[in-house]
């Protein structure tokens, strides 16, 4: 007998993030096109990725903009090395991200996905160090909860121990700063109306640390992978004060807030300030190919500058760096981006759907907050509001929901007990307002009312 699409992906596919035991009750679901904010499996199934395939689609599957801009690039040229050899579309990504990124930053190095880039900057930030009269300083300063990506690098730079923990004897010794946590704030505040209290923890871990580090990392704004957790930009300005007090250079990492997701195109200019090194990918290319980009200040740039004999080079690269139709889709998605209200639109339609949210979310019984910035909303379900009391992470009620909600056609992959909506941003309020019933529906078979 012929074995189906689903019984060949699971005698051969290793899944990513996933417990592939979990696969024998809810096997993959086989998706043979996209348009927009649908998914469409080989039985004609349609799903809205509500998530934007782990937030990376960022103006809807197969746009059209997008897919000719490919097209176009492919009869002409489709990789070439990036050493000593260059090409019409990465410099015209290049000029263009100078137009839009932060005003510190001035030079792009390419690379091949979020964890290349975190992976390349802390290097450029040890490497800066070493080569600059300053040897101790050679460790770094992170957020706990925070999350980088899942190279050895980037995992010793993160906090979350469902990625991290198992590892620990292969990472880096790193220092960890207690994270913002608004909705658990143990200072008793809202992040609307404080002072950034918790900044006393950063305060205390430069003055112990600052002299031996190279660099400190951070998502701006928005700790995704910690569950959609949002800090004021405050603390973003206070941490750029802190880096600069005490010669340590910032590393903002805006893979997952970067291209509008936060409201603005990039997270850190919600604070008014500039990163000595920036990460950049996932919506770069608007979903479609692997490209990451990190980019540095001048004064990273020129400490590499020097004659080859001097052994200043930063000898790091990526076979696919920079490559063509990477570049072609940036290129296509910056055309969109100057050429169609997308930002503008977005902000009308994030602020309708957080009334929507609290209208459809906000007195249930398990809800304890719904928290948002840009079109990314978040609901994180709890076993008491009161006490904010968790659920016991046994009972895998996110995953339930999860579940339930694609019989309903709604991809809302949680993260842990959160559930979250992030989505293109060209999305309709049709199209949000189907996701809402659907999620809602979802939440009340598990749940109840």
């Amino acid at each position: 007998m012929q074995k189906t699409f689903e019984e060949r992906d699971l005698d051969l596919i290793w899944h990513p993030c996933s417990q592939m035991k979990d696969y024998e009750t809810l096997p993959p679901m086989v998706i043979d096109h996209g348009e927009g904010v649908w998914l469409y499996d080989i039985y004609g199934k349609k799903y809205l990725d509500i998530v934007s395939s782990w937030w990376a689609n960022l103006l809807g599957h197969c746009n059209k903009e997008i897919n000719a801009g490919i097209k176009d690039q492919l009869d002409k040229l489709e990789h070439v090395i990036f050493a000593n050899f260059s090409h019409k579309p990465a410099i015209e990504l290049a000029e263009q991200l100078n137009e839009i990124t932060p005003p510190k930053i001035r030079k792009f190095h390419f690379n091949d996905n979020g964890s290349a880039a975190v992976e390349c900057a802390l290097k450029m930030a040890f490497q800066f160090y070493q080569q600059g009269g300053k040897p101790e300083k050679k460790r770094f300063m992170c957020l706990t909860e925070g999350y980088h990506g899942e190279t050895i690098g980037a995992l010793s730079v993160g906090s979350l121990d469902l990625y991290a923990k198992l590892y620990q004897p292969m990472m880096m010794d790193n220092i960890h700063i207690e994270a913002p946590d608004c909705y658990r704030c143990p200072y008793g505040k809202t992040r609307d109306c404080c002072q950034c209290e918790c900044f006393e923890k950063a305060e205390k871990a430069f003055a112990a640390h600052g002299h031996e580090t190279a660099a400190m990392i951070a998502e701006p704004l928005l700790q995704g992978s910690a569950g959609m957790r949002i800090y004021p930009p405050l603390y973003l300005k206070k941490l750029r004060a802190l880096c600069d007090k005490y010669d340590v250079k910032l590393i903002l990492d805006e893979i997952a807030t970067g291209f509008g997701r936060t409201g603005t195109m990039f997270a850190c200019e919600q604070a008014g300030i500039s990163p000595d090194i920036m990460c950049i990918s996932k919506g770069i290319t608007g979903g479609y190919l692997p490209m990451s980009v990190t980019c540095v200040s001048e004064e990273i740039y020129d400490a590499f500058y020097a004659d080859y004999s001097e052994g200043r080079a930063f000898m790091h690269s990526h076979t696919y760096a920079g490559n063509p139709l990477g570049c072609a889709a940036a290129l296509a998605v910056q055309k969109i981006f100057r050429e169609q209200q997308v930002l503008e639109t977005a902000g009308e339609n994030a602020k309708w759907l957080t009334a929507e949210m609290q209208k459809a979310f906000g007195h249930h019984k398990n809800v304890g907050e719904i928290r948002h910035i840009g079109l990314i909303h978040a609901i994180e379900l709890v076993q008491n509001p009161e006490s904010k009391e968790p659920f016991a992470e046994a009972k895998r009620m996110g995953y339930a929901i999860y579940k339930k909600a694609l019989q309903y056609g709604l991809v809302l992959r949680p993260l842990g007990d959160v559930l979250y909506f992030n989505p293109p941003l060209n999305i309709t309020r049709a199209e949000l307002t189907l996701a809402i019933e659907m999620a809602q529906q979802a939440m009340v078979d598990i749940l109840g009312k």
